[in-house]
């Protein structure tokens, strides 16, 4: 069977929670500020690109995702009650980024990023959940599409560079953070905070704080 052809997709939709059966609004995009990407890349959920990538310019579509095919069950296991001295720069306590629903980027050993919630902070605890925010939930995309067509050699060149740093899209999808960057999944490991990052799904691991500095 021969390769489909990456194609360059913009699409406009509302993003619904239906988790409990009412329709809750938790993400838009639209025709001024729509969602683009080049299939064949693994930027969206998977389910999520085969549900538009045959979809023609000015199609709608309207489908709903389980957790299973959107950002898997939450997880218990995944909030973790972290040594309060991890956030400790310059012998304070990083009170400026690390506060209750605080969204704090991270790293694991690996190099893959993804996010943390900071759902409290004790005498001697912070106690983070590194589920996805969506985890948990099932998810009805409704929308069109604004564009559909085979990406360029320029446009694939591009998105491979983008990719060899940091993802490209802004938002879409369910699939990013709150500071705008891709989620991306990832395994194991020990992980960090670093400026700037993505969020994910990923196993359980011991964290510490890390500052960049210039």
């Amino acid at each position: 069977m021969d390769k489909q052809p990456n194609k360059y997709i913009n699409v406009a939709y509302q993003l619904y929670d239906v988790t409990d059966g009412e329709p809750t609004l938790i993400e838009q995009t639209s025709e001024d500020k729509p969602f683009a990407f080049l299939s064949g890349f693994g930027i969206t959920l998977e389910d999520f690109e085969s549900a538009v990538a045959g979809l023609a310019q000015g199609e709608e579509f309207d489908f709903t995702l389980t957790p299973g095919q959107a950002y898997g069950d939450y997880e218990a296991e995944r909030v973790l009650d972290l040594d309060k001295e991890m956030f400790v720069v310059d012998g304070k306590f990083d009170e400026a980024n690390i506060y209750v629903d605080a969204i704090v980027p991270l790293q694991n050993e690996d190099g893959n990023r993804f996010m943390g919630h900071v759902l409290a902070i004790g005498d001697d605890k912070v106690r983070m959940d590194l589920n996805h925010p969506l985890a948990g939930k099932t998810l009805n995309f409704k929308g069109h599409i604004i564009e559909s067509r085979d990406a360029t050699n320029e446009e694939l060149e591009q998105f491979a560079n983008m990719l060899g740093g940091e993802h490209p899209c802004k938002g879409g999808c369910g699939n990013c953070g709150d500071d705008g960057e891709c989620c991306g999944n990832h395994g194991e490991g020990h992980c960090h905070n670093h400026d700037g990052g993505h969020c994910g799904h990923h196993e359980e691991g011991h964290c510490c704080h890390h500052h960049d500095k210039e």
